[in-house]
């Protein structure tokens, strides 16, 4: 679970700086912060932002009555992958301080009637393209993480969330057959990043029909693109790379021989020199903006898209060095960034710091 392959430059003091810890380092008193960002929000109503259709009067209601699990941070999909942070540390660190509070929240959350209403919510009239794919794909992984925990009240969990995995999933199987074109931004929408939740879910889950189709949009919509314009990112409140993102969802479906060559007219941009400058990290002008902090969240995200690069390739691949400094100073980068100063930014960076550090794209 804690990948020693990984160099985690990590920073726990609360202030900007740098500080090297390796990946056996990254232990439960380390783990113990992003929890805490976790458990400080999951059941934090207030401030909202709900993506919410209204067919009338009855139904405004407050978060809490609409989405009874997952209300809490400050949206949807943050709630769902604030769960997700909390199972994912909990399982590495069963006897962690925080594991017990984390268990509790869970329970609290995943409560069998609770799911109810949100799989009322889900499938309710209007509501068809509700989170997707972001918040859907959190909601997979979520149920992923719940999966592969050996654990008898992770086990009840399963069964409880069983009903909103499935709704999830199958409005997912009714709208990737009709999606034309892929979808190439830096924020929620993107198609890469959550084609890699979904299949990383389908692979643990069995879900073998899921697989075929997603395997199927990933080489009709990425294998023949070329000369990726990684010069163009970022955007200016972009959380994940659309360049990188994509490059780190076909590593999952392609041999490293046959990944090599792919990647080669992807992004011929990559040196061999082992350098990291081909990969300036993204600039935060104002971390209290919700929407410039994302780019503290892009920083992270490329660490663990270019780690999953790497891993893709073979062993011998002479731009591995250059890959592995850029993600090392984006590491850096994003994870001193991890201090809960802001709500618009701790409600969230601590499951992509979490993802990052446990090495869950490539480590399950």
């Amino acid at each position: 679970m804690r990948s020693r392959q990984l160099a985690i430059y990590l920073l726990f003091t609360g202030v900007l700086g740098s500080s090297i810890a390796s990946a056996q380092e990254f232990d439960a008193q380390a783990a113990s912060r992003f929890a805490g960002l976790a458990l400080q929000c999951v059941h934090q109503e207030y401030p909202n932002k709900i993506s919410h259709v209204l067919s009338g009067d009855a139904d405004v209601k407050p978060p809490r009555e609409l989405t009874p699990s997952f209300y809490g941070c400050f949206d949807w999909h943050s709630a769902v992958h604030g769960h997700w942070l909390l199972a994912r540390l909990a399982r590495s660190y069963p006897e962690a301080d925080f594991a017990a509070p984390a268990r509790k929240a869970l329970a609290e959350s995943l409560d069998v009637d609770r799911i109810a209403i949100e799989v009322e919510y889900m499938t309710g009239e209007g509501r068809g393209s509700f989170e997707r794919p972001y918040g859907l794909a959190w909601l997979l992984q979520l149920a992923a993480e719940l999966r592969q925990w050996d654990d008898p009240q992770a086990t009840q969990m399963v069964a409880n969330l069983a009903p909103l995995e499935k709704a999830t999933r199958d409005t997912l199987a009714v709208w990737l057959p009709k999606l034309a074109y892929a979808i190439r931004v830096g924020e929620h929408s993107q198609t890469a990043f959550a084609f890699g939740l979904i299949l990383d879910w389908a692979r643990i889950a069995g879900d073998r029909e899921m697989e075929q189709i997603l395997e199927s949009k990933i080489r009709e919509f990425y294998l023949p693109d070329r000369n990726c314009p990684l010069s163009y990112e970022p955007s200016g409140q972009d959380f994940l790379s659309p360049c990188l993102a994509e490059a780190d969802l076909v590593r999952r479906i392609l041999s490293p021989k046959e990944y090599s060559d792919w990647l080669s007219v992807f992004l011929p941009v990559i040196p061999v020199d082992g350098s990291a400058d081909w990969l300036p990290i993204g600039r935060v002008t104002d971390r209290s903006d919700g929407k410039l902090a994302h780019l503290d969240g892009l920083n992270i995200s490329r660490a663990w898209m270019l780690e999953g690069i790497s891993r893709g390739l073979p062993v011998d691949d002479v731009r591995r060095g250059a890959i592995e400094s850029a993600a090392s100073i984006h590491r850096a980068s994003g994870l001193s960034s991890v201090t809960g100063e802001h709500y618009e930014g701790g409600h969230w960076l601590g499951s992509f710091a979490t993802y990052l550090v446990t090495g869950r794209g490539v480590v399950k």
